[in-house]
């Protein structure tokens, strides 16, 4: 029996997160008798997705972060990496900008498909912001092949003309059978939380700036006033965590806000929510986002959020200008008269169902290694 071909895929880590979820869900629905996913990861420790990877075949392989005093240290490691496992001849970076290091190592060392990977249509603030912004143009001359979640993102990392001629957009696809809303287990699970008879508003992602949690607490704070059996239920970890509680605690909500950490169960605790919020500060096609509406949510998200992401019409926009009084206004006219329902056929009119995604990116990665073995 023939090998499957092996594609590295290159990023700070496994765990939870919108470009992991991504990369799994396609992972889950590949022939992995034919094509397997490998992993060069610069974060240490054990990873959510760890076992999972290992079970479907897949190899884990770590090296030292790319870091702003000692940049050489990774680009040591990974030209040893590639030296050392020739056998590789695709890999697909999923960095942003700061693929250029990685994708450039590769080409000194002839492999000949070099992926990268949009997943945000904005970069950072600051010097950071700077820094990615200046990576960009020297990328394109390293890399082979183009893709992003969507076309903002395609337009932010690639540009106008290369994202037009060459940019291949690769859905954050979900396998929407298994987030069609369950009434019975949405009440089995409220019962488990303690969520019985509440008004509540869910948010998934971690606990980084981007997500804007901070502003989500205040806009909580504001539904609360209005609305005395609400909680909020918060999904994810990250290093923002304890600023968080902190706020929520200085607030007087500790009661009303459930923290859950990471969770595998993440239909489940999507069909216990009555309202999905979503007020990041910028995105490309957020995953929970995809699967929020799958799950028949009514859900807000900030203009900031690239509007392809909208598949349904359970979605309402607001700017972030708006204060937290008038995003909560908005959620509590959200539930009149509202029926979840199986939004399937919805989800994959759009585009975004794994099946026929996972069977695109399979033939391209067997049509790209055949090429290059002629």
């Amino acid at each position: 029996m023939q090998e499957p071909i092996r594609i590295l895929h290159m990023l700070a880590s496994m765990n939870r997160g919108g470009a992991e979820a991504m990369i799994m869900n396609y992972y889950r629905h590949i022939n992995t008798s034919k094509v397997q996913f490998d992993f060069l990861l610069t974060t240490p420790g054990r990873y959510d997705y760890e076992d999972e990877i290992l079970q479907l075949g897949g190899r884990i392989n770590r090296i030292r972060p790319l870091t702003k005093t000692r940049p050489w240290e990774y680009m040591q490691d990974v030209d040893r990496f590639f030296k050392n496992h020739p056998q590789y001849r695709v890999v697909h970076s999923h960095t942003s900008s700061k693929s250029y290091f990685p994708l450039k190592i590769a080409k000194r060392n002839h492999i000949p498909v070099r992926i990268a990977h949009s997943h945000s249509s904005k970069a950072e603030s600051g010097i950071n912001g700077m820094i990615r912004k200046a990576l960009r143009i020297p990328l394109r001359t390293v890399a082979t092949d183009f893709f992003a979640c969507g076309e903002e993102a395609a337009l932010y990392l690639y540009g106008k003309r290369l994202a037009q001629k060459k940019a291949v957009i690769v859905p954050n696809a979900i396998d929407a059978a298994r987030y069609a809303y369950n009434a019975r287990q949405a009440q089995e699970t409220r019962r488990n939380l303690g969520l019985e008879g509440r008004f509540v508003i869910g948010h998934i992602g971690r606990f980084f700036p981007v997500k804007n949690h901070m502003f989500l607490i205040d806009v909580f704070h504001a539904v609360k006033q209005k609305r005395p059996d609400s909680c909020l239920l918060l999904v994810g970890e990250g290093d923002l965590m304890e600023p968080v509680k902190e706020k929520v605690r200085a607030l007087g909500l500790e009661k009303d806000v459930r923290f859950t950490g990471v969770r595998s169960d993440v239909p489940e605790l999507l069909w216990a929510m009555d309202v999905f919020v979503f007020p990041s500060l910028n995105e490309g096609i957020p995953v929970t986002m995809i699967e929020a509406q799958a799950a028949g949510l009514q859900c807000m998200m900030s203009d900031s959020i690239p509007a392809q992401c909208v598949i349904t019409q359970n979605v309402r926009q607001m700017p972030l200008t708006c204060p937290p009084e008038g995003w909560a206004a908005e959620i509590l006219r959200f539930q009149n008269g509202y029926v979840r329902r199986n939004m399937r056929a919805q989800v994959a009119q759009a585009g975004f169902d794994i099946q026929k995604n996972a069977k695109w990116l399979e033939a391209f990665y067997l049509h790209a290694y055949d090429c290059v073995h002629e």
